[in-house]
């Protein structure tokens, strides 16, 4: 499978959380950023190799698919979660693509809003944003 990112990223450690992927250059309001790479596995599998993992890399999707980004990944990987994003996910079939919801300037971190998680509201976030709300 092809999973093409648009925009070139740094990835470097984050004030977020471990490993951030950063704007290299300016990214516009809307565009598409790219599309997360990673294998395709069963929910059960991904979440037993995640547990021998510091980070998690793993979307899952209704029918006992997900993909693990940890194993053929790139790097939108590294994009952390925030409570006042910069990007949103949308997920087409099993492809989950990376859209910029305004202009991202050069150097900033690009985030995210996870929305449910396995952590069940039990993980600190520490995104930073004055709207934080306190876990996913």
């Amino acid at each position: 499978m092809n999973f093409p990112v648009y925009y070139t990223l740094k990835v470097a450690k984050s004030k977020i959380a471990g490993m951030g992927a950063y704007a290299t250059c300016p990214i516009p309001a809307r565009k598409k950023i790219g599309s997360l790479g990673g294998t395709l596995t069963t929910i059960r599998k991904g979440r037993a190799a995640a547990k021998n993992r510091t980070t998690i890399h793993l979307v899952e999707f209704e029918d006992n698919k997900a993909l693990d980004a940890a194993t053929n990944g790139n790097d939108l990987r590294f994009i952390n979660h925030a409570c006042e994003p910069n990007t949103y996910m949308r997920i087409r079939g099993y492809h989950v693509e990376f859209y910029a919801l305004r202009n991202i300037k050069k150097g900033e971190e690009l985030t995210c809003h996870y929305g449910e998680t396995h952590h069940e509201g039990k993980l600190k976030c520490r995104c930073g944003s004055k709207n934080c709300v306190g876990f996913l």
